[in-house]
């Protein structure tokens, strides 16, 4: 079962989604600060949180920069009813994994949190295999990168591109795949391609091949 963290303050929404996620087998714990909804993230034991913006005591952006700061990558989905194109983008750039808009499908939304919700190898015993890659090993467990023995520091959204790119086996990853596996639907064209200026700045120019009018290969 997939347990998921609710930062949410309007009551009967909470009332609805809590009981609705429960028959999709998604165990939600709702709470309704900011402050609350960072300790937890921080402290418990989720896979995923979805994060609404305009909370009580602190922007859901505050919140995710925090969570972020303080080194996690637990996935976030902000649904908020704040839909303009500088909230998505920021939302987005600050860390978080996918960006709904109020009203929104019951079905989308449980679609979308059992695409980014953090796998258990229990659940898939190949999420525990390490995935090796040219010189460069990374560990989706721990996750961690290593090339030529030496651990590489990514960001969680760097780490995401990295481990979509190696998991393909050499294979090209096309643009579109790339950019809803790892931004979802709301990412701009154009985020993919400082993404993998950063991963080929850590790595190495030669290490992802471009694909000319299809996407990216990892070589390593």
């Amino acid at each position: 079962m997939i347990r998921m963290l609710l930062v949410e303050d309007e009551t009967r929404l909470v009332e609805t989604l809590v009981k609705g996620l429960r028959t999709a087998d998604i165990d939600a714990t709702a709470v309704r600060t900011g402050r609350e909804g960072l300790r937890l993230a921080l402290e418990g034991d989720f896979d995923i949180m979805v994060l609404d913006i305009g909370l009580p005591d602190q922007e859901g952006f505050t919140v995710l920069r925090k969570l972020r700061a303080a080194g996690s990558d637990l996935p976030v989905i902000i649904l908020t009813a704040r839909t303009s194109a500088e909230d998505t983008v920021r939302g987005l750039e600050r860390g978080a994994d996918d960006y709904m808009a109020k009203p929104f499908s019951f079905d989308v939304l449980v679609a979308r949190i059992r695409l980014r919700a953090r796998a258990h190898p229990e659940d898939d015993p190949t999420a525990a295999q390490l995935i090796r890659v040219g010189r460069c090993e990374l560990d989706p467990i721990e996750r961690t990168l290593a090339c030529d023995g030496l651990d590489v520091p990514l960001s969680p959204r760097e780490f995401q591109l990295a481990h979509l790119l190696m998991s393909r086996g050499g294979e090209v990853v096309p643009r579109a795949d790339a950019l809803q596996d790892v931004w979802g639907s709301a990412a701009r064209d154009n985020v993919l391609d400082v993404y993998i200026r950063y991963l080929r700045a850590h790595l190495g120019q030669d290490a992802i091949e471009t694909v000319r009018g299809v996407g990216y290969r990892f070589v390593g």
